[in-house]
């Protein structure tokens, strides 16, 4: 059993940054693959970032150059760095943790809300 909290979300403008954290308890995320979805109100959630066990990173292509993905294995949390965000980036942001063979774990979400 692993809980994850989700922290860092909020209202921003245009071309502002917001660092989101995943924090983990019940198992540590250095030796787990570790990504962030987001889903917008009457989308799909879609995969935005991940950290693999390598600590390899893969990016949507849609926030390529802009958000970073990072783990602090001292804090058993990954976090999400966004950089000039769009409104097109608001959406609840998801933490996920790969327990393959078992399904994933998941965070309640953190709002992410960006002006125009």
């Amino acid at each position: 059993q692993v809980s994850l909290v989700e922290s860092g979300g909020g209202l921003v403008q245009a071309g502002g940054s917001l660092r989101l954290s995943c924090a983990a308890s019940g198992r540590t995320l250095s030796t787990s693959d570790v990504g962030w979805y987001r889903q917008a109100p009457g989308k799909e959630r879609e995969f935005v970032a991940g950290i693999k066990i390598s600590s390899s990173e893969t990016y949507a292509d849609s926030v390529k150059g802009r958000f970073t993905i990072s783990r602090d294995n001292a804090q058993n949390a990954v976090y999400l760095q966004m950089n000039s965000l769009k409104p097109e980036d608001t959406a609840t942001y998801y933490c996920t943790v790969n327990n393959y063979p078992r399904a994933p774990d998941w965070g309640q979400g953190t709002q992410v809300t960006v002006s125009s």
